[in-house]
């Protein structure tokens, strides 16, 4: 079993320390330094390195170099598919070299993939709940945002509602009842879209441009010394940063992502209990 190897434990705990230190970070200042992120690299293959010489086996610490180029590929799919911001996507990579835990690579795309689906399944319970939260501490603003797009989506809604009771009589009729599934979820879509519109609505701050940091979302284009600096995924650089301290005077509006890096926790606590509850499937 993998837990019993103490190699592979002294590797979970990094991932873990590193993990906790990400969320306390993430939860506190909205981001997570590079350092880090790329200081759980040289750790745990130092470690890796430090047992290989030990025991005279060097696989180990090639697994770990190996998980390493997984993972920057699949850090730099999330992040250009833009469903992780840098941070994010830099702890994924670090862990890259933590979860390699068996020689047999079978097993370890197992485990790839198990911590993928659970980070994926986990971070969204996390972010649904996080979504609540807000909501309860910006509720006038929620409650506004949400009258505000159901006027405006209020046609569409009525629609899909048709659309959902003429596919419902349909799937009956032909008795396919299965396919109702269909049905639910164009229903549900228009009503999480103005959910998802109005949540984003709370996210909104205004700081002061000495509080702005590197690849904080603006909402808005800001125009800075004659030179407009648009909104992009990637987040405010270090060069418009720099300008923007030293030139803009004004409150900045910005959009407040939902801290992910619980996410990577999460998904790592629910690794050891599968490796203990399932452990014949390892």
């Amino acid at each position: 079993m993998l837990l019993i190897n103490a190699e592979n434990l002294v590797l979970i705990l990094l991932g873990l320390i590193w993990c906790v230190g990400a969320v306390m970070q993430d939860l506190r200042r909205r981001e997570v330094d590079n350092l880090w992120n790329f200081s759980l690299i040289f750790f745990a293959l130092a470690y890796r390195a430090f047992v290989s010489i030990g025991v005279g086996d060097y696989w180990f610490l090639l697994n770990g170099f190996i998980g390493l180029v997984i993972f920057v590929i699949l850090g730099n799919l999330f992040y250009y598919a833009r469903l992780f911001a840098g941070g994010d996507a830099k702890l994924l990579i670090a862990l890259g070299v933590i979860l390699p835990l068996s020689y047999d690579w079978i097993i370890n795309f197992k485990i790839f993939g198990l911590f993928i689906v659970l980070f994926l399944s986990l971070g969204s319970i996390w972010a649904i709940l996080y979504s609540f939260y807000m909501i309860y501490l910006n509720w006038k603003s929620f409650k506004n945002a949400w009258k505000k797009y159901w006027k405006a989506l209020k046609a569409l809604v009525y629609l899909f509602v048709i659309f959902a009771v003429v596919w419902t009589l349909i799937v009956y009729w032909i008795s396919q009842e299965f396919l109702i599934l269909i049905g639910l979820v164009v229903l549900l879509f228009p009503i999480l879209l103005i959910f998802a519109k109005s949540v984003e609505k709370v996210m909104i701050r205004k700081v002061s441009p000495k509080d702005l940091t590197e690849g904080e979302w603006l909402n808005e284009e800001l125009k800075v010394g004659g030179k407009i600096i648009k909104p992009c995924w990637e987040g405010v650089s270090a060069r418009h940063l720099k300008l923007i301290k030293e030139k803009y005077r004004r409150k900045i509006s910005i959009k407040v992502g939902i801290p992910f890096t619980p996410s990577f926790l999460f998904a790592l606590i629910g690794l050891l209990i599968m490796f203990w509850k399932y452990r014949s499937w390892f």
